[in-house]
C-alpha cells in the first residue's frame, strides 16, 4: 500500500532538496506536485487542495526559504499534516462492559467476518479478555460456518442460531449467553450487502437499538478507494459508528480511503488489517502511517511486534550463547520461527527506514525461509548443536537431504559463520543486546 504515493511524494520533494536557491516559486511547485500525488492516490480533490493549502501556509510561516535544510523541514510539515489528516493520535478502543458489545458493520466482501475473528484473537491474546463471537449474518449461508472455523482456530466460542432468521433476537440472546458464560466481550458479525440498501440499514440499526453497543466498527475494503469513503458516509448517517477498520491493506491499493475517511466522516480509524492470518491486525497509529508513507519506516511497530514474540528469558539465554560464541543452528531455526510469527516478511522490511523503497520491486514470499529450514532440517541434532563439525562428507549428505547444491550448502555455512562473528562483535558493545519486554 502507498508505494506509488510514496514515490510521487519523494519526487515532489526532490526539487526543494536540491542545492539551488529555495524560493516561493519552488514551494508552490512542490505543493502542486503533492496535490497531484494525493489526487492520483484517490484522495478527493477538495481534501487534497485543503491539505496542500495548509502545507503551503505552514511552510511559508516557518520560513522554509531561509531554513538550513528546507527539504527536511517541508517533509516534516507534510508528515505532521498527513498524521493530522488521518486522525492525529491513536484512538481509544472501548472493550470494557458486562459484556462490552462490539457491533461489526460494512458491505459484503469488505472482510467483516475475518476481521471479527482477528479482533477476538487480539482481545484474547493482547488484552487478556474473554470474547465471544456472534454469527448474526442470517443471509450468507457460509457465514456461520466461517465464523465457527475462525473461532475454533483461536479458541473462542461462537454463538449462533442457524434456524433463527431474526438477527435482532440472535444478538439479544447472545448477550444472555455471554453473561451466563462470564464472557466480557461480545463481537457481533452482521450481514453485508453488495450495495447500500434500506432493509440492510434498518436491520443493523435495529440491532444497534437492541444491544446498545460499546463500539460500532465500520469495516472498509481499502482497495475500493473513494467508493469506500462514500459508503462510510452513508453508514455513518444511519449508525453513527464509533470507528473505522481498514482491511486488505496488503492489496494493490492507492491509499485514498486511509487518507480521506477520517476527514469525511470525522470518525477515527481504529484498526488496520492485512492478509488472512488471524494475528495480522494492528492498532492504527496516524503518526506511524505518515512516516511509512514518506519512506521513514516504522521502527516502533517493528520493535513492538518483536517484543510480542520474543520471550525475555529466551532472549537472555540467547545473549549468553552469543557472547560465548555458542550460537548454533537450533538457535537460528528458533529465531526464524519467531520472525515468521511477526508477520509478512516484506511488510516487516518496509518498517525499516529506506528498506521499503529498495524492496519495492522484489517479490519476497512468506516461504522465503523454507530453503534455509530445509538445510537445517537435513542436519542431525549433533550437527545443529555443533556447526564446526560439519565436514565435506556431512555437507554432501545435507545437500542431498535438502535438495540443494553443495555450493549452496557451502555458501550458507559461510554466511552463518560470518553472522556468528558479527553477532559476537555486536554483543561486546555495552547495552547492545536486545532485551524485549516480558510478556504477561
Amino acid at each position: 500500500m502507498f508505494e506509488n504515493l510514496s514515490e510521487r511524494l519523494e519526487s515532489a520533494f526532490k526539487q526543494i532538496k536540491g542545492e539551488g536557491r529555495i524560493t516561493e516559486l519552488n514551494i508552490a511547485a512542490t505543493v502542486k506536485d503533492i496535490r497531484r500525488a494525493l489526487i492520483d492516490a484517490d484522495v478527493n480533490y477538495k481534501i487534497a487542495k485543503e491539505f496542500t493549502d495548509t502545507v503551503r501556509e505552514k511552510a511559508m510561516g516557518q520560513k522554509v526559504l531561509t531554513a538550513v535544510s528546507p527539504g527536511q523541514l517541508m517533509i516534516k510539515i507534510v508528515k505532521d499534516e498527513l498524521a493530522a489528516l488521518m486522525g492525529g493520535q491513536e484512538s481509544e478502543f472501548l472493550s470494557k462492559g458486562n459484556p462490552a458489545v462490539i457491533l461489526i458493520a460494512g458491505l459484503q466482501g469488505s472482510g467483516k467476518t475475518t476481521f471479527s475473528g482477528k479482533l477476538a484473537n487480539y482481545l484474547k491474546t493482547k488484552k487478556g479478555l474473554s470474547p465471544m463471537l456472534v454469527a448474526a449474518d442470517i443471509y450468507r449461508p457460509a457465514a456461520i460456518e466461517q465464523l465457527k472455523v475462525l473461532g475454533g482456530q483461536i479458541g473462542v466460542d461462537v454463538y449462533s442460531e442457524p434456524e433463527n432468521k431474526n438477527a435482532v433476537e440472535i444478538a439479544r440472546n447472545a448477550i444472555k449467553e455471554a453473561r451466563s458464560k462470564n464472557k466480557n466481550v461480545l463481537i457481533i458479525d452482521t450481514a453485508g450487502r453488495l450495495a447500500i440498501d434500506e432493509p440492510m440499514m434498518n436491520e443493523v440499526a435495529a440491532i444497534k437499538s437492541a444491544v446498545s453497543p460499546t463500539e460500532i466498527l465500520f469495516v472498509v475494503d481499502s482497495m475500493t478507494g473513494q467508493d469506500a469513503v462514500n459508503t462510510a458516509r452513508a453508514f455513518n448517517e444511519r449508525l453513527d459508528f464509533s470507528g473505522v477498520v481498514l482491511t486488505k491493506l496488503d492489496g494493490d491499493t492507492r491509499g485514498g480511503a486511509a487518507l480521506s475517511i477520517k476527514y469525511t466522516v470525522n470518525k477515527p480509524i481504529k484498526f488496520i488489517s492485512s492478509g488472512e492470518k488471524l494475528d495480522t491486525l494492528d492498532v492504527f497509529y496516524p503518526e506511524r502511517m505518515a512516516q511509512r508513507i514518506l519512506g521513514m519506516g516504522d521502527i516502533t511497530t517493528l520493535v513492538e511486534r518483536a517484543q510480542a514474540q520474543f520471550d525475555e528469558e529466551q532472549a537472555k539465554k540467547l545473549e549468553k550463547k552469543i557472547r560465548k560464541n555458542q550460537f548454533d543452528f537450533e538457535d537460528f531455526k528458533q529465531q526464524l520461527e519467531q520472525i515468521k510469527k511477526m508477520g509478512n516478511i516484506k511488510d516487516l522490511l518496509g518498517m525499516i527506514p529506506g528498506v521499503g523503497k529498495a524492496m519495492k520491486d522484489i517479490d519476497i514470499s512468506d516461504d522465503a525461509f523454507k530453503g534455509i529450514e530445509a538445510i537445517i532440517n537435513s542436519m542431525t541434532p549433533f550437527e545443529r548443536s555443533n556447526p564446526d563439525t560439519i565436514d565435506q562428507s556431512r555437507r554432501k549428505r545435507i545437500a542431498g537431504g535438502s535438495g540443494k547444491d553443495l555450493t549452496e550448502i557451502n555458501a550458507f555455512l559461510k554466511q552463518f559463520e560470518q553472522m556468528k562473528q558479527m553477532m559476537k562483535g555486536m554483543n561486546k558493545m555495552p547495552g547492545a543486546a536486545f532485551r524485549p519486554k516480558a510478556r504477561h
